[in-house]
């Protein structure tokens, strides 16, 4: 795991996406396409608006994926997560992207888990964007995360930590409104990428990045696994860097 500190959230999306782009640029010059991750929330608002303005991407040779959607909600709600990457991603971009697999949870979710799981299987991930919550879980895999299913997308419950940072982080008029459920890319899925940005600022990320980066790898702070990565870089800011022990 490499570490990049900024000092400054400003400054931390950016260089995320700078360095992220090199990854997609490679890719491409390697094998004529490239498929990517990307996360959502508030913490990935500077990286992608830096992406989609990183020049000399060929966006019509991508395929992209999203990590996870609320089971049941509506892409017209503003917490979705379909809504936001439409929003503040795909719809920014100069060209537009090759095909983007959206997760649909509204009506069928197992049968949604089935039809991605079959569309990333023949994906091979070269880059995932991705971030760490406020309970160290990785897309929605909350703790105790499953470390061992192969399966690509998964159903989960959300914990009350997960849902009341969403509340927090103002996508829902009151705790009650956010869903209990969602699909989520799996934690191996993950991991199958060929190389990893994780974006993380903001003070109250502090604890969960000390307990990613430093401590024991167990599914009980699922952000852990990102040490078992071979080409996995996170982007701290010094407020969600400040009870790192190491440099």
């Amino acid at each position: 795991m490499k570490i990049v500190k900024s000092r400054a959230r400003a400054d931390l999306g950016p260089r995320a996406a700078f360095d992220g782009a090199a990854l997609i640029r490679a890719a491409i010059t390697r094998q004529g396409h490239a498929s990517i991750i990307v996360a959502t929330g508030s913490s990935q608002f500077e990286m992608l608006e830096a992406l989609a303005k990183e020049p000399d991407i060929h966006w019509d040779k991508i395929s992209g994926f999203h990590l996870d959607e609320y089971v049941g909600l509506p892409i017209t709600h503003p917490a979705s997560f379909r809504l936001y990457l439409w929003q503040r991603f795909l719809s920014r971009l100069p060209l537009p992207i090759g095909a983007f697999h959206y997760v649909s949870a509204e009506t069928n979710p197992a049968a949604e888990c089935e039809r991605l799981g079959a569309l990333i299987a023949t994906h091979p991930i070269d880059v995932a964007f991705i971030g760490i919550g406020e309970n160290a879980h990785v897309a929605f895999n909350d703790p105790p995360a499953d470390f061992e299913t192969d399966a690509a997308y998964i159903l989960v419950e959300l914990d009350d930590a997960c849902r009341q940072q969403q509340f927090g982080e103002g996508w829902f008029p009151t705790f009650a409104d956010v869903p209990k459920t969602a699909i989520s890319m799996s934690v191996r899925q993950i991991m199958r990428s060929r190389a990893i940005v994780c974006t993380v600022p903001d003070e109250r990320k502090a604890q969960a990045v000390r307990a990613s980066v430093e401590g024991s790898v167990t599914p009980t702070v699922p952000g852990s696994i990102l040490q078992m990565h071979e080409n996995m870089t996170l982007y701290v800011d010094a407020a969600a860097a400040s009870l790192l022990n190491r440099e």
